[in-house]
């Protein structure tokens, strides 16, 4: 028999019995239930083991390396910790715009999942004044500056407090032939000299820097303007410094881009394109992070063979240049359920073994002032003297929270090199600051 409801057909019961129908649905709702219970049961023991002493879970957010270093660190550190935790290492993506965004949407949204954050050296004024990140204090602020690097530390320090301990630094040398080459230049001015008369004879000329529109345009500015005594920013960050500093930082660019010294590629060039130019032979000398080392001696032996590095030139003889610094600091979510145990992974993660395999492995200089003088990384890191002389001079990118407008304000204006106009285009670029510290305007 049929009866209806609400105009649809549907089969009636006889007493005792279902239909076939009717049966094979009760079947498929217990088949349900009884996978929904199996799944709750294993979420209540996931968490039961983790309340009942179980090793908690911390998840470590850095960017991916293909070494293995940063796998091996979070292994080593699970491992040292005595079954209190793990450390899942989770791959951000390769970009660090595209990290950033993804940090800042987490954090945004108050993610209990964000333990250990691997951060870029120009995001710790940004994140501690959103309060995503929590300050290091007490017996954590002292063991993480113990042996560790000044300028590094000024990355990760934010109105006097410190908000991340850092992890890996990094920093520019001078990369030159010695067969083309025989003393290295200590000015600008006297490297591209040198390169003019490279080009007269016919010889490769070369210099190889990042000359595109994005962040190493910025750091090529910003470590002219500082070698030149300035800085992009007042000591409190409330206004632009620039002045003549900045118009000598952009005359100098303006001249290396207009002269027979820049590469034909200049203003698409990034670090790894610098990279292949010097492997290539066609380059004299490159500006650029100690990558390239290992890189020439795999890729070009023969070449490598005359393949030197020296100490970034200066802008005025006798005056030191002060290289920008780069590298990754470690901070604590604020919203992270285990903050004392993220506290203690993190500076496991960066201790004296991970940092060595982080150098040798993934080519990453070391925060650990000691490190340096080891014999295991010298040998790795023939220019490790170098490189240390490096960082204790260097300079910092503008520490304000709106380093990524100030950052965008400058490539943009300076863009491409061979058309910079050095005294109109610092105005600009100072108008443009002010707008980006006062949250106004159009950032291009």
């Amino acid at each position: 028999m049929v009866g209806r409801t609400n105009g649809q057909a549907r089969p009636v019961r006889v007493r005792g019995k279902a239909s076939p129908r009717t049966a094979g649905r009760r079947a498929a709702q217990r088949l349900r239930c009884l996978v929904a219970l199996s799944l709750l049961a294993g979420l209540l023991t996931s968490c039961g083991s983790e309340e009942s002493g179980g090793p908690v879970s911390l998840n470590w957010y850095n960017f991916p390396d293909d070494s293995g270093a940063l796998a091996s660190a979070a292994s080593n550190c699970s491992r040292d910790s005595g079954g209190r935790y793990t450390i899942s290492y989770q791959k951000l993506p390769r970009a660090a715009d595209g990290q950033r965004q993804q940090l800042v949407r987490r954090l945004a949204a108050e993610d209990s999942a964000m333990d250990i954050l691997g951060l870029d050296v120009t995001w710790a004024a940004e994140f501690a004044e959103a309060k995503w990140i929590l300050p290091w204090t007490g017996a954590n602020r002292r063991r993480a500056t113990v042996d560790t690097l000044e300028v590094p530390l000024q990355t990760a320090t934010w109105k006097g407090r410190l908000y991340a301990v850092p992890y890996n630094t990094n920093t520019q040398l001078l990369w030159y032939r010695e067969d083309l080459v025989p003393k290295p230049p200590t000015t600008w001015a006297e490297m591209l000299a040198m390169a003019r008369v490279l080009a007269r004879q016919g010889k490769p000329h070369f210099v190889e820097i990042q000359g595109a529109q994005y962040e190493g345009l910025t750091v090529w500015f910003n470590t002219l303007v500082e070698s030149a005594g300035g800085s992009i920013l007042n000591r409190t960050a409330t206004a632009p410094s620039l002045g003549p500093p900045a118009v000598r930082a952009a005359t100098i660019m303006h001249d290396l881009a207009t002269s027979p010294a820049a590469d034909p590629s200049l203003s698409n060039q990034m670090e790894d394109q610098n990279r292949l130019a010097m492997e290539s032979g066609t380059a004299a000398f490159e500006l650029n992070y100690p990558f390239v080392y290992p890189s020439m001696k795999s890729n070009n032996p023969e070449l490598f063979k005359s393949f030197r590095w020296a100490p970034y030139p200066g802008v005025d003889p006798g005056r030191p240049a002060k290289p920008t610094i780069g590298g990754i600091d470690l901070a604590i979510g604020a919203y992270s359920k285990h903050p004392d145990l993220a506290f203690e992974a993190a500076l496991c993660l960066r201790n004296r073994q991970n940092q060595m395999t982080a150098a040798i492995e993934g080519g990453l200089p070391p925060t650990l002032r000691s490190l340096y003088s080891d014999k295991a990384l010298i040998k790795s890191y023939p220019f490790a003297g170098d490189v240390l002389s490096a960082l204790e001079n260097a300079s910092t990118r503008p520490q304000t929270p709106a380093y990524q407008n100030v950052s965008i304000a400058i490539s943009h204006t300076l863009s491409p090199p061979s058309a910079i106009n050095p005294r109109s285009d610092v105005d600009e670029i100072g108008n443009q600051i002010e707008d980006a510290l006062e949250s106004k305007g159009l950032i291009p």
